[in-house]
């Protein structure tokens, strides 16, 4: 089943979400003007993010149709919504439609997605494959379904993405999935790896795409509550409390509630990746190594005690300084102080 619409209607993202209701409780009233003015900080701080993680990594030109794999959770949706408003205000023309992957699960809503994006007149292809029936005759009951659930749905949205004409697969993978990524990989795999913001498809046909890359997670959960987006929970997978990837995001939820600098560190470590300091002879020639006779500031200082400076800091300080860049191409960085003399 598919429906399409070729101009999406929505409201502006950067008006107020929120009034003040008048009244004679002037306590009420100023609680709800505090309550628009954040819900207006969270929702240009999303903007913000995906657009600059968009730049950043040229995830989107000209001319592109870009899938975006909805699956009825608070990540896809809120990737779709903030889509939409970016492409209204950017410099380039290109197109979404909305992809749904319809696993015959029991119980699933079929109406909801339909629905919902009929009603917000959003280009859509709904794609029904009994991919429940499959995993569960052939994973043990108690047993992880992830992997194979995972490469089933990912060979089916890339026929459907040929199928479609689509040149960038939009995935709703945010910062928190980046890092579980990472610390599985390294935990339990041996090996430093994430999910990368841009990367060509395993079968090498697509260029897959994950413009929340710079997101936080708690900020889609509050996003997701202040669209009202009608959630559909995924009873396939959803209940397996058992998954590693859940320990790894106990962790982190722990160490932000500890060391606040701690999460945001090992992600901007992501991108400033030192190779020489690693040990991945595939990414340094250690083996052509001589000197040089000049002195080189990234070479080895064994002797010297190691300096890390705490980045000086808040993840939502951005929000009320004003810029001349649009916010599309703008994303909270940390500002490190320079160490005391």
């Amino acid at each position: 089943m598919s429906v399409s619409a070729s101009h999406p209607q929505m409201a502006d993202a950067t008006s107020p979400i929120a009034s003040a209701e008048a009244g004679d409780d002037s306590g009420s009233v100023t609680h709800h003007a505090r309550h628009s003015v954040n819900e207006n900080k969270l929702v240009k701080r999303l903007l913000r993010e995906t657009g600059k993680a968009i730049g950043d990594y040229q995830m989107i030109e000209e001319g592109d149709r870009v899938m975006v794999c909805l699956s009825g959770g608070k990540d896809s949706y809120g990737l779709l919504d903030i889509l939409l408003t970016l492409r209204e205000r950017a410099p380039i023309h290109f197109d979404i439609i909305a992809v749904n992957l319809d696993q015959k699960q029991p119980g699933f809503p079929e109406h909801v997605l339909p629905d919902y994006l009929s009603t917000r007149g959003i280009p859509f292809h709904i794609e029904s494959q009994d991919t429940y029936s499959v995993v569960k005759r052939l994973i043990p009951e108690g047993k992880t379904t992830c992997s194979l659930c995972s490469r089933l749905r990912r060979g089916i949205l890339y026929r459907v993405a040929r199928e479609l004409g689509a040149t960038k697969i939009a995935l709703g993978h945010h910062r928190n999935d980046i890092l579980a990524t990472f610390f599985l990989n390294l935990f339990y795999g041996g090996r430093m790896k994430a999910m990368p913001p841009k990367l060509v498809s395993d079968n090498g046909e697509h260029i897959v795409i994950r413009p929340l890359a710079y997101v936080r997670e708690k900020d889609l959960i509050a996003y997701a509550k202040l669209r009202e987006f009608p959630i559909i929970p995924c009873n396939l997978c959803g209940s397996q409390e058992n998954l590693k990837r859940k320990e790894i995001s106990r962790m982190l939820e722990e160490w932000d509630r500890h060391f606040s600098n701690r999460t945001w560190n090992i992600f901007r470590a992501l991108s400033h990746v030192v190779p020489s300091h690693l040990m991945d002879p595939n990414l340094m020639d250690f083996s052509s190594l001589r000197p040089t006779g000049q002195a080189d500031a990234d070479g080895d200082r064994a002797f010297d005690t190691e300096d890390f400076p705490m980045p000086a800091f808040a993840e939502d300080e951005e929000d009320d300084r004003e810029n001349n860049q649009p916010i599309e191409q703008r994303i909270i960085r940390p500002r490190v102080r320079p160490p005391e003399s």
